[in-house]
């Protein structure tokens, strides 16, 4: 990669973002349709977030990817934020062309899904009401599913996060239960969403969260964990003959939604998911 007086900054704030694949994936992207773009991590300091984002304006930097612990504050700084980011309450991508502040963290969830099934009038159960859980759940309300279910730990934090969707009338057969009751619920679920670290590298051999002898052959099950590729839920989702969506898919979709929202051009998938796989090591 070749940086010139030309070249067109992106890059990802987040403190720490040394271990971040973004890089590698977008720089692959930028080769491969041979674009005069590079991508940077930076990180950044909580208490220097304004001063960054003040200064990338002034740079003339062209977008950010955002990441923890700057998603929710950030806002703070941004001309306009797109209307599902509004409803989640995060940005983690923003386009400096307005100062506009989008969220793909969920847009990446469907997109993987939908290699797989349409979401539209499924029955969707999702374990764990943290950020990821907050970002997909808005974006299935919107892809018009026909129910929503989500299951916690702390029914409390289901509860308000069925509140917030409700709220947003996207959907209205919502509702939250505790995550222990899981396996009643499967026999009646189109689509099974993992929001939970359930089963993340290194505790690969945790119990999952439910097991294949509660699946069905037409169950499609999403694990957000994509390290290690085949999580200990996906392998019982296999073993059910239900058909597995891995999580390194939804890391590929949110950064082509980035990418497609700072050049206007359409992400080279297949490129990216390569240096995805490589960077994770999973090739």
């Amino acid at each position: 990669m070749d940086i010139k007086g030309s070249t067109n900054i992106v890059g990802l704030i987040g403190h720490p973002v040394e271990h971040s694949f973004s890089p590698p994936m977008h720089n692959a992207a930028f080769k491969k349709l041979n674009m005069d773009y590079a991508y940077v991590a930076f990180d950044v300091n909580p208490k220097d977030l304004k001063n960054a984002i003040n200064g990338a304006c002034g740079l003339n930097i062209n977008g950010f990817n955002v990441t923890i612990p700057h998603k929710i504050d950030v806002m703070n700084y941004l001309d306009e934020i797109d209307g599902v980011a509004q409803l989640i309450g995060a940005v983690n991508t923003i386009d400096f062309k307005n100062l506009k502040g989008y969220n793909t963290d969920g847009i990446g969830a469907i997109k993987a899904i939908e290699e797989v099934t349409s979401v539209k009038d499924k029955n969707v159960l999702v374990a764990g009401a943290g950020g990821a859980s907050r970002a997909i759940s808005f974006y299935l309300a919107k892809y018009g599913v026909n129910s929503l279910t989500i299951l916690n730990r702390n029914t409390q934090k289901a509860d308000n996060l069925i509140g917030d969707v409700l709220k947003s009338e996207l959907i209205t057969n919502a509702k939250s239960d505790s995550i222990s009751k899981i396996n009643d619920y499967i026999k009646d679920t189109d689509i099974l969403i993992n929001t939970t670290p359930v089963g993340m590298y290194p505790n690969i051999d945790d119990n999952p969260i439910t097991t294949s002898e509660f699946m069905h052959e037409d169950l499609v099950v999403f694990d957000a964990v994509y390290n290690p590729l085949e999580t200990t839920l996906l392998k019982q989702a296999i073993k059910a003959g239900a058909k597995p969506v891995y999580g390194i898919k939804m890391l590929l979709y949110q950064g082509a939604e980035s990418f497609e929202i700072w050049t206007g051009k359409k992400a080279p998938i297949d490129v990216m998911e390569e240096a995805l796989k490589n960077t994770l090591n999973l090739g």
